[in-house]
């Protein structure tokens, strides 16, 4: 194995104290054996059973439906809250956007910042924006519409 980490001289341990007397300091009836309990999470089932219970509750048995054969693929959707919209089109584009007066609104394709959702959480300001993605949570929708923006969806 091994040398310590922290290099203790001999003459300091408690060993050279206990030399001579018979146990150790481990006592006559328990004795210092390796691994007198089992090696790792040996006996959760049998001897450590109200350990395990006690502090790992479900940690044995099975819970749900098997799904065999699960393709992540269909199932890929990463979601962006409506807080983070404007960080995608930046704070000098914004402005340049508000100053202008002929109607046109930022244009933002979450799915090019690898997002496919738009959720609702937090607020939007009131400056129209228009976001295209491939899903809108129905709170997220509503609050784009009434920041005076559209949801176009995408494919």
């Amino acid at each position: 194995s091994s040398p310590p980490l922290l290099a203790m001289p001999t003459r300091l341990r408690k060993q050279r104290k206990m030399r001579g007397g018979e146990h150790c300091g481990h006592g006559r009836i328990g004795k210092a054996r390796k691994h007198a309990s089992g090696r790792g999470n040996a006996g959760g089932q049998h001897m450590h059973r109200i350990a395990f219970d006690k502090y790992h509750p479900g940690y044995f048995g099975k819970v749900g439906m098997r799904f065999f054969h699960y393709k992540k693929n269909p199932y890929h959707c990463p979601a962006v809250n409506i807080d983070k919209l404007w960080s995608m089109v930046g704070l000098e584009q914004r402005k340049e956007y508000l100053k202008k007066s002929d109607g046109s609104v930022p244009m933002i394709d979450v799915t090019q910042f690898g997002y496919f959702k738009v959720c609702g959480k937090g607020k939007l300001p009131q400056q129209p924006i228009a976001v295209k993605a491939k899903f809108f949570s129905k709170q997220a929708e509503e609050k784009i519409k009434a920041a005076g923006g559209a949801c176009l969806l995408s494919a």
